[in-house]
């Protein structure tokens, strides 16, 4: 399975690493650990998470109010990372990034 993040996703959760870590000292390594473990999950099931929108689809990351929003193509065993969304935010801010 190949699996990229959009420029603008992988900066969302650099900035989430970096904002929690911050916070607490090793909570940031906690988040990047239950991102690591969700994209684990889609890259084994990509098509268990349900539909968000046309063409994505969500899962939402453990103890944290954030889910990573992806595009997976069957044709080419692909997971694009759109977003790495806040679900207290904007919703549906990353719509447009969907190619």
């Amino acid at each position: 399975m190949n699996v990229s993040f959009l420029k603008l996703a992988e900066a969302e959760f650099d900035d989430a690493v970096t904002h929690y870590e911050s916070e607490h000292p090793g909570l940031g390594l906690r988040f990047r650990s239950e991102v690591s473990h969700s994209l684990n999950r889609v890259i084994d099931f990509p098509t268990a998470y349900p539909a968000f929108g046309l063409r994505t689809r969500r899962c939402l990351i453990a103890k944290f109010p954030y889910a990573l929003i992806y595009r997976y193509e069957r044709s080419n065993s692909t997971v694009l990372v759109v977003a790495v969304a806040h679900l207290h935010r904007a919703p549906r801010y990353w719509v447009a990034r969907v190619p």
